[in-house]
């Protein structure tokens, strides 16, 4: 049977009142496609019908074969649980399938219009005889600096988009230089009389980046700068609506873009001709406030900038697709969330139907015509090689014994854990949440957690400080103190009992309590033999608190090192930026995962510590970019460490998975695929509770965290940039 006969054409989407007189005046086209549905539909297909509960669609499963339309109605007649209601209900999934192969003819069509040229370019386009393909950089840019030719045909390619007046989505490999090829394009448009305006969103960490990087190569550029104190923008916002004044580029962050009411009345009400939008990843919800406060801004053209367009599930690359093609995808977006849903919640590659098959080669016909993406490998041949080596670390004696009571103390709560008839966690998922950073900072720094500052020891120093000036004044009883004591950790109260000397200082903790890490021990292992290589560092971890025990240890080892983080203030960034560039002998750049791994170029390092790994790789991909990018001259080493038979193997394997997500979108049709996994975080912690006590490595089909994990962080050590998934709904499987 054909994929158009798949989609059930003939269906008549009536609505019948008597099941059994609906069923029998079905065609035999409709009643072969219901039976069809009914044999191959995955457990998440069926739950999607209205009526079908989890249990009933196990049951459906159970059920199967069914070998005739006749046998279908009869088991289903003749089962208590089911109804041939039930049946006739597949009908919205039969509607929504064949709306979604009529979109996906419209994107068909747009591929066959430019797949050729398209092709061209990207092969190389010499001797092609393509009239289309720009041969020679625009003369508005610099003439001191130079495009490379993958970067020419990246100005081709915009330049054909924009002339069949679509949308796109310019998504090379981090560290190709999507700046300046968006950047080459607005010079490209002025030449041709589209001076603009433009309005250029980015994330808060790299807007003096991109100011600097018009500005180099692109002086004849006006651009106004977007930002600042809420008088700043009043005053930008009444030169341009009551002064008239002109520009080419508006330049703001998505804070801005998406922040009171003035702010969105601005860019709604402005009418721009370029949007272009740094680290479109960003949008992949569409049911955020993020995403529908940016629909609004009021530009003819879009254009997205990212390196990594295939996070986590389709339905985030259906999301970018929608905020660019909003005229195709228009109206659809339900339809859109309901198809592939079904597909992001299967675990296993095996039981997925031949729909969600199909529909994993249409993602991939979809993101044809829109979306330009080259790897490093390439197109920059002459690019030193990436080497990336697991550091498996041992933890020390009293870190296993904490990590070890952990075990012990959540084994039984979470094997009470239970799940609601549909599948879903209905009393562990936010506190299985809470056990899992709880692990995470056992596994960092024992420090992270509160373990030898004992309630005895709390109690003396509540005694003791409430005799503080201060403390006395405002009558702080020991009892409350104390309870404050309690929620902090060994870290905080080490620096309560430095902020507090003549009260607390007999109470402190030796400082060799820093290195008792297991992390720190390979640190101790890796970073002389660095120093000796002249090697520069780049450090992340994902937690400001973290960095703050870093930046102890360094200091211990005498090492120098500067350091940014998402509460950098953001004018000061790019200083820290040029300084580690121009100063060989700062040793170590410590930054936070997100806040430092988005947009800004550290080619003077040459080599990437991540000492915690995030559960989305391309928020470390990121990282790891920094400084492996064009302009790089030595070989880039990336260490990630790994704590043995804890949750960081686990976490790796979910990254892993995770990475096999876009290897499975962007391998040709015909070619095996991996299997994906993606549990919930109950099941990931009882994996993680089993390689403890079992004391081996880690599973390779470990489970991921459901979707919204990365976000529901510890507060008090979260590191969140501040542009970061600030209202993003939780949706999904991750």
């Amino acid at each position: 049977m054909s994929e158009d006969e798949d989609e059930y054409d003939d269906f008549d989407g009536s609505d019948d009142s008597d099941d059994s007189e609906d069923l029998s005046n079905r065609s035999k086209s409709d009643t072969d496609n219901f039976l069809q549905l009914f044999e191959e539909a995955t457990k998440e297909e069926l739950t999607a019908m209205p009526g079908c509960s989890k249990k009933k669609a196990e049951l459906i499963i159970s059920l199967r074969p069914f070998k005739t339309w006749e046998n279908l109605v009869e088991v289903f007649t003749s089962q208590k649980q089911l109804s041939t209601s039930l049946i006739s209900g597949c009908k919205e999934i039969m509607q929504v399938r064949n709306t979604i192969r009529r979109l996906m003819m419209r994107c068909e069509s747009i591929s066959q219009q430019m797949g050729l040229v398209v092709s061209r370019l990207t092969s190389g386009g010499k001797g092609s005889g393509n009239d289309m393909q720009i041969t020679k950089q625009p003369d508005l840019l610099n003439k001191d600096f130079e495009l490379q030719p993958y970067q020419l045909i990246g100005l081709s390619w915009l330049r054909i988009m924009h002339q069949q007046e679509l949308n796109g989505i310019l998504a090379d490999e981090m560290g190709l230089g999507k700046t300046i090829q968006a950047i080459a394009f607005i010079a490209h448009l002025m030449e041709e009389g589209e001076g603009g305006p433009h309005v250029i969103v980015v994330p808060s960490s790299t807007i003096e980046n991109w100011l600097r990087e018009l500005q180099r190569w692109c002086p004849s550029l006006k651009v106004i700068v977007y930002y600042g104190s809420q008088d700043e923008r009043r005053a930008v916002r009444h030169s341009i609506f009551f002064q008239g004044e002109e520009f080419n580029v508006l330049l703001t962050t998505y804070n801005m873009a998406t922040g009171g009411v003035e702010d969105r009345v601005l860019f709604k009400k402005f009418d721009f001709h370029y949007a272009v939008f740094d680290e479109g990843h960003m949008l992949k919800n569409m049911s955020s406030m993020r995403f529908q406060n940016l629909m609004k801004i009021s530009a003819e053209r879009r254009l997205l900038l990212t390196g990594t367009p295939l996070q986590n599930n389709l339905l985030e690359l259906m999301s970018l697709l929608c905020f660019v093609m909003p005229e195709i995808f228009q109206g659809k977006t339900d339809h859109l969330k309901k198809v592939f849903a079904m597909i992001t919640r299967s675990s296993d590659e095996k039981q997925k139907s031949r729909f969600e098959r199909d529909r994993i080669a249409q993602a991939k016909r979809i993101m044809k015509p829109f979306i330009l993406r080259r790897l490093k490998r390439d197109v920059l041949q002459q690019l030193p090689k990436k080497t990336e080596y697991i550091e498996k670390c041992t933890m020390t004696p009293s870190q296993q014994d904490l990590y070890d009571n952990l075990v012990n103390k959540y084994s039984l709560e979470i094997s009470e854990v239970t799940t609601d008839e549909n599948g879903s966690d209905a009393s562990g998922t936010a506190g299985g949440v809470g056990i899992f950073m709880q692990f995470r900072k056992a596994s960092n720094h024992p420090l992270l957690l509160r373990n030898l500052f004992k309630d005895t020891k709390l109690r003396k120093m509540a005694k003791a400080i409430a005799k503080e000036p201060s403390h006395r004044e405002r009558g702080a009883l020991p009892k409350l103190i104390q309870e404050d004591m309690a929620v902090m950790n060994d870290f905080e109260l080490m620096g309560l009992c430095k902020q507090y000397p003549k009260y607390l200082s007999k109470f402190n903790l030796d400082p060799s309590v820093i290195v008792d890490s297991g992390k720190f021990r390979k640190l101790d292992q890796l970073l002389p033999s660095m120093k000796e290589r002249d090697d520069r560092v780049l450090l992340f971890s994902q937690f400001t608190m973290m960095l703050d025990i870093v930046e102890h240890y360094l200091q211990q080892k005498g090492y120098k090192f500067i350091r940014l983080d998402g509460q950098t203030p953001v004018p000061d960034r790019l200083q820290l930026i040029d300084r580690f560039n121009s100063e060989p002998d700062i040793f170590v750049f410590l930054l936070s995962t997100r806040a430092g791994g988005l947009g800004i170029n550290l080619c003077a390092a040459n080599t990437i510590i991540l000492h915690d790994i995030d559960f989305n790789p391309y928020n470390d991909k990121q990282a790891e970019d920094r400084c492996h990018r064009l302009g790089q001259k030595r070989e880039v080493k990336i260490h990630k460490l790994i704590c043995e038979s804890t949750v960081d193997e686990a976490m790796l394997d979910c990254a892993n998975g995770k990475l096999a997500l876009e290897q499975d979108l962007t391998r040709p049709e015909g070619e095996e695929g991996g299997e994906e996994n993606t549990k919930d975080v109950v099941k990931l912690l009882k994996e993680v509770l089993r390689l403890r006590q079992k004391g081996g490595g880690a599973n390779t089909s470990s489970a991921s965290l459901i979707s919204g994990t990365e976000k529901r962080r510890d507060d008090a050590n979260e590191n969140d940039d501040d542009d970061e998934d600030d209202d993003d709904e939780i949706e999904g499987t991750s």
